[in-house]
């Protein structure tokens, strides 16, 4: 049914009835669906020339029956009685029409308009649903009947978008490619080879390959003085054994549910395999191999010279009971542990598997291998003494920053650090940082960033374990302190700092977040996981001079400390703190000054900023290249 511009103000009994009718659903000229709201006051005067268009024939509601009928009584009483009527009007709440802008394209980022069946609607951007069913409130009421309840907040509420989110989480074939694979111009033919070769093999593992192409950017020159490291290189990227496998588990209300398994064995030509396994709900075969292959180089630059692996599943462990995560670490464990031993492989924490994960992994090995043996790195597996493996990592990085500040002359004490993240690593670099008179200011997660501009100390770096330990949200830490802020669906680079540590996930710095960082006065950059950056956002950060270290040096600690621990005079003896320290710190400089100077062999200065990330790749090639030419071709 048309109605024209101007008729939202009729006040004859039929212009009201019309009205009436096409109050429940309404569709702009432009197509998209607008949900109305309920509110006191005259409607918008701005929308007054805007022709609007009925949607659907819906059933009217209670309320609009119980206005029809009230006006079919008017109309039937006396004159008189009409004119009293008249002269005290109803009260009725009337509709107030909020119209689609553009500007609002940044927050409603959850919706995209399309033409379905010839009209234009809006759909959601996960569940590619559109219509009522969509925006009805899980309490009940259909619709927002309060002003105050954004149409953002009443989607997110929604059953169906609910579900549609559990539906995407548990998808197996969610590995979508949304742009094509950056490739970086390569002065060698025979480097862009071993891309070429790489892509064709596995075009679609996306993380693997980017992480493939750093390497061979960063071992270019070595591959032009001897061509043989071609050879090499194309059979380091092949992983000596992959195992792919389904892990079955029952939850606690009897249901059956199944994940996928990997586990990935890279190298092996330095000595058995060490490697992370990951629980998180994008793990996939893609991210496995990277990760190996990273690990791979980083065992090889450390002191302890080691093979590389990772590993991991798809699932998630977040809103999972104690006995289901058992459950599955068993099923899990039923599968890997055929392929595991002191001189085979061993397992070590990463994201989303902690302290309870691998007492349940270790405890299924023991039982399954009928030993107990110290096949697996981390805080308590041998349950004698203390561990500092958690903060190894963590401390290490915070050591390596120091490292590279004593070669250009500087302090750390008093420098602006920004931090990401929210777990373990993310919070003992604060912990560490405040230790050495740095000022630790960001903490980030997945939904936003928390800046204290007042920086943390000890007493709130407890508070923030308070809050992740109760699963609250950072945003309850700005209630608390002042000087802080809570920053959604943002990032922490574009706070003014003179040291970076991403924390996060893979990728996490992009081009426009590198941007950020160079105007804010960044001027170190230290991976604290795994490949943080895209490929667009290190050209950005060489061209700027700022220099990087490598996840592959700077996160070496988790290295040491596993092999420490692995030590029999480590078992036996109980260290202290200050002992582990020294020799972590002694470790880390050694990987530091192997870096360097495999970089000043192949004329990278160590004032570039290319300097630690060649030089880190290269050690570490050179050590397996030099292992896999003395056992041959296996």
């Amino acid at each position: 049914m048309l109605l024209p511009g101007g008729g939202l103000g009729m006040n004859s009994t039929m212009d009201d009835m019309n009205l009436i009718q096409a109050q429940r659903h309404l569709v702009r000229d432009l197509g998209e669906e607008i949900d109305l709201e309920i509110g006191p006051g005259d409607d918008d005067p701005s929308f007054s020339n805007t022709p609007l268009i009925s949607g659907p024939p819906q059933e009217p509601s209670a309320e609009e029956q119980d206005e029809t009928k009230q006006m079919a009584i008017v109309s039937q009483l006396p004159n008189d009685d009409q004119e009293m009527s008249k002269a005290q009007p109803a009260k009725r709440k009337k509709k107030v029409v909020k119209r689609w802008r553009e500007e609002w394209a940044d927050t409603y980022k959850w919706a995209y308009v399309d033409v379905k069946e010839g009209t234009a609607r809006i759909f959601c951007s996960v569940c590619k649903e559109y219509g009522r069913k969509h925006r009805r409130n899980p309490y009940g009421n259909e619709g927002s009947r309060n002003m105050q309840m954004s149409a953002l907040e009443e989607h997110n509420n929604s059953l169906l978008h609910k579900e549609a989110l559990r539906l995407q989480m548990a998808s197996k074939d969610n590995i979508v490619v949304d742009k094509p694979i950056y490739v970086k111009a390569l002065m060698s033919k025979t480097a862009g080879s071993i891309i070429e070769a790489a892509l064709k093999r596995d075009p679609h593992e996306v993380e693997f390959i980017q992480s493939v192409q750093e390497a061979v950017h960063a071992l270019e020159r070595v591959i032009a003085k001897n061509s043989h490291y071609v050879n090499i290189m194309e059979r380091l990227l092949e992983p000596e054994r992959m195992i792919v496998f389904r892990v079955p588990w029952v939850d606690d209300r009897g249901e059956t549910h199944v994940n996928r398994g990997f586990r990935v064995l890279f190298n092996q030509a330095l000595g058995p395999c060490r490697g992370g396994i990951r629980f998180h709900p994008k793990m996939n075969l893609s991210i496995t191999k990277f990760l190996g292959f990273e690990q791979t180089l980083k065992n090889a630059l450390s002191p302890y010279k080691l093979g590389g692996g990772a590993g991991g599943s798809d699932f998630d462990p977040k809103g999972k009971s104690d006995n289901e995560i058992m459950r599955f670490c068993q099923s899990f464990m039923n599968e890997v542990y055929r392929y595991l031993g002191p001189d085979k492989d061993l397992l070590s924490e990463e994201m989303g598997v902690g302290i309870r994960e691998m007492g349940y992994l270790f405890g299924q090995y023991r039982r399954l291998a009928g030993n107990f043996q110290g096949s697996f790195t981390g805080p308590r597996i041998f349950w004698s003494g203390s561990s500092l493996r958690t903060e190894a990592t963590a401390y290490g990085l915070v050591f390596f920053a120091q490292l590279i500040l004593a070669e250009l002359n500087k302090d750390i004490k008093g420098l602006r650090c920004v931090v990401s993240g929210f777990g373990k690593i993310a919070m003992h670099v604060l912990e560490k940082l405040v230790a050495v008179g740095a000022l630790p200011i960001t903490v980030s997660d997945s939904r936003g960033y928390l800046v204290d501009e007042d920086g943390f100390d000890y007493m709130k770096i407890s508070f923030l374990r308070d809050l992740k330990a109760q699963q609250r949200s950072l945003r309850d830490y700005s209630k608390t302190y002042a000087r802080s802020k809570y920053y959604d669906e943002a990032k922490p680079w574009n706070e003014r700092c003179d040291v970076a540590i991403p924390c996060g996930s893979q990728n996490e710095i992009d081009q426009a977040d590198a941007i950020n960082l160079v105007n804010s006065g960044c001027r170190i950059l230290v991976e604290g996981s795994n490949m943080p950056c895209t490929p667009e956002a290190v050209d950005v950060l060489k061209k700027a001079n700022i220099l990087i270290a490598p996840a592959m040096a700077a996160g070496s600690g988790g290295v040491v400390a596993g092999e420490i621990e692995l030590n029999h005079e480590c078992n036996v003896m109980h260290w202290s703190p200050d002992d582990f320290e020294s020799k972590l710190q002694e470790a880390m400089k050694q990987t530091f000054h192997r870096a360097l100077k495999a970089a000043n062999d192949f004329g990278y200065q160590k004032e570039s900023p290319e300097a630690l990330l060649h030089g880190a790749v290269i050690s570490a090639f050179l050590a397996i290249a030099q292992a896999m030419t003395d056992q041959g071709c296996v």
